[in-house]
């Protein structure tokens, strides 16, 4: 019953990640900031609202940002955590969660095709020229987790038995970290507060949605930033063996610490060129790729 603690864990807490995020960065900034629950308001907000659809618009636009939500949540439950495993596991889950991380990413660039506007034309183009490149990076951390373990699901990989660390293996959290922050369209990759249509890629994807279904596509957003938390999370803190109070004490601790180091970096990094962005992803896939053979050669 612990492997279900993490998705109820993730439904409850996953918009304070964003709240701790936009806190760090207010006070790196000199400013008090929003509060911390500010997105369990604007949430609520946008629940209550009524949904504005163009006439042009087809069935994709509606179903868009359920689809994404749900593929997302669905990813969840494949995630360990607190050094329990997740809740549905199998060899080369792994597989099925980029999967379904593509299917949420899919799901929004349709919606946002289906509205015909040229702006969201563009942010949906963007967003499947950086998910290409970045999809075969995260299979490549998937890999080096593999080859360290006996196991091919992502709970042998990140709830297993606690190991000695070979520095090679710390490439792995770095890289995810980078995806991270593309996945999610923080800084440096992308503004998520910018309001200026030819620089934005996620955000102006969404611009025609309101009411619930703007609210599904933040909570879906914060529920895929959480996940990726998780996962450089479980690389670096090993937690099995340890009681399962104090193994959820620390691992939640360590979500928050991730979320205050993407505010940390989003504060002291100014927004990279689109045309470096390839660059970024490609390094990383380099540094991926160099600790899989480290690690199978040792």
């Amino acid at each position: 019953m612990q492997s279900f603690i993490h998705p109820l864990l993730a439904l409850l807490l996953a918009p304070l990640l964003l709240g701790v995020i936009n806190r760090v960065k207010a006070r790196f900034a000199g400013r008090q900031g929003r509060p911390l629950l500010q997105t369990y308001f604007d949430l609520a907000r946008l629940a209550r609202k009524g949904a504005v659809i163009s006439n042009t618009a087809s069935w994709m636009f509606v179903a868009g940002p359920t689809v994404s939500l749900a593929a997302v949540a669905c990813a969840l439950a494949l995630v360990p955590a607190g050094g329990e495993p997740a809740p549905v596991r199998f060899a080369g889950d792994f597989m099925l969660m980029a999967y379904l991380l593509g299917l949420s990413r899919l799901a929004l660039v349709l919606a946002a095709l289906d509205t015909g506007s040229s702006f969201e034309g563009m942010g949906a183009s963007r967003e499947a020229v950086f998910s290409a490149l970045a999809e075969p990076v995260l299979f490549l951390c998937f890999l080096c987790l593999a080859s360290q373990t006996d196991g091919l699901s992502l709970s042998a990989m990140l709830a297993g038995p606690g190991r000695v660390f070979a520095p090679e293996e710390f490439f792995v959290p770095a890289v995810l970290f980078v995806l991270l922050l593309t996945e999610n369209s923080r800084l440096p990759v992308d503004d998520p507060n910018t309001h200026l249509e030819l620089t934005m890629i996620h955000e102006v994807m969404v611009l025609d949605h309101s009411g619930p279904d703007m609210a599904a596509i933040v909570y879906g957003a914060a529920l895929k930033l959480w996940l990726f938390c998780a996962l450089v999370v479980g690389c670096l803190v090993p937690l099995a063996g340890l009681p399962p109070l104090a193994a959820w004490g620390g691992w939640l601790v360590a979500m928050l610490v991730a979320a205050v180091v993407v505010g940390v970096v989003e504060s002291i990094m100014a927004r990279l060129r689109l045309v470096r962005v390839p660059r970024l992803l490609g390094g990383a896939g380099a540094l991926a790729a160099l600790s899989l053979v480290l690690t199978l050669w040792r």
